[in-house]
């Protein structure tokens, strides 16, 4: 599969890029809003094109798809166009602004016939996959997780994850992944009451945490953040054990995972081989091109998980619990 990168944001530069090169498919193109920047970073990359817009890019018809890691607000607006050039999308999390939009654009790349796939990248990891499987086949009476992510985010006031017109804040940025983590091993809440912080007057949350409750019980306490030293971790509580996972999402290529749990008292540690993450998030992304077949991440689970975002900022805004509404 030959891609195009739309930006030369660090995450596509550090991360993605990297990955696709790993991988058998290839970077053929990327564009950013500077001509400059984007002949720079094609050439610091190997990468054969590089364009000056976006739109010079989807107009590339070397290509079969992009991946998207323009800023959240935009996210939307430069996946329709890419499916209006008959381009498979991988688009960074989130996919959208609020779980309608999500479901839109979903059904706008269905009309087209494209694939669309939202980039959670820790969810192709080995070590989430053996994790869920722990928790729904060896874990008792499931019934509670605790799930975090949050890093120091100084000094740069003019970041975009403080820019409220482009859908900034530490929820769209991180908190996603521990909303996505509590689901993945609880389902789907049933209301959520949550509290939000903006330490630095930016017009978005640089602080959350949330309680998601489900009528059968359990709870989550998510919580995301720009104002502490970084921590990202998943903890899942049963009435025969535990299991917990450190550095659970943002995992580096060459570092080894792990996985710690007790179950029936028995503890252990199991170890997990280095891999790209994101190499594998690619390679299923083009394996469900290849074959029409449905995306891991797709359009359900991302509405989903966005459904409870929407949640997360609703209970914030008025200080009381509120309905998840659940699209699907």
């Amino acid at each position: 599969m030959r891609f195009g990168v739309l930006s030369t944001a660090k995450i596509a530069r550090e991360d993605v890029v990297p990955a696709i090169k790993k991988s058998d498919h290839e970077v053929v193109a990327i564009a950013s809003r500077h001509s400059d920047r984007a002949a720079d970073v094609a050439a610091e990359l190997d990468i054969p094109r590089s364009y000056g817009s976006y739109e010079q890019l989807l107009a590339d018809d070397d290509l079969d798809a992009v991946y998207n890691p323009l800023p959240n607000a935009l996210h939307a607006e430069w996946t329709r166009k890419a499916a209006d050039a008959g381009l498979h999308v991988l688009c960074e999390k989130p996919l959208a602004e609020n779980a309608e939009e999500a479901a839109a654009l979903h059904e706008y790349c269905d009309e087209r016939g494209v694939t669309l796939m939202e980039a959670f990248m820790y969810r192709f990891h080995p070590r989430t996959e053996r994790a869920a499987d722990i928790v729904r086949e060896e874990l008792d009476g499931v019934h509670a997780v605790d799930a975090s992510f949050k890093f120091a985010l100084r000094g740069r006031p003019d970041d975009i994850r403080l820019d409220p017109d482009l859908a900034g804040g530490s929820v769209m940025d991180v908190g996603c992944y521990a909303i996505s983590a509590a689901r993945l091993f609880l389902g789907e809440p049933d209301r959520v009451y949550a509290r939000t912080r903006d330490s630095r007057d930016s017009g978005v949350d640089t602080d959350m945490a949330a309680l998601l409750e489900y009528d059968d019980g359990p709870t989550a306490r998510v919580a995301s953040g720009f104002d502490t030293p970084a921590t990202q971790t998943y903890r899942v509580e049963a009435e025969n054990g535990w299991l917990e996972v450190e550095t659970a999402f943002d995992i580096a290529p060459g570092e080894q995972g792990e996985i710690e749990y007790e179950i029936d008292g028995r503890h252990v540690t199991e170890q997990f081989d280095p891999v790209d993450q994101y190499t594998l998030e690619v390679e299923h992304f083009a394996e469900s091109v290849a074959s029409g077949t449905v995306p891991r991440i797709d359009a359900a689970e991302t509405v989903a998980n966005m459904a409870v975002i929407d949640a997360v900022f609703e209970s914030a805004a008025n200080g009381s619990r509120v309905d998840v509404n659940r699209p699907y």
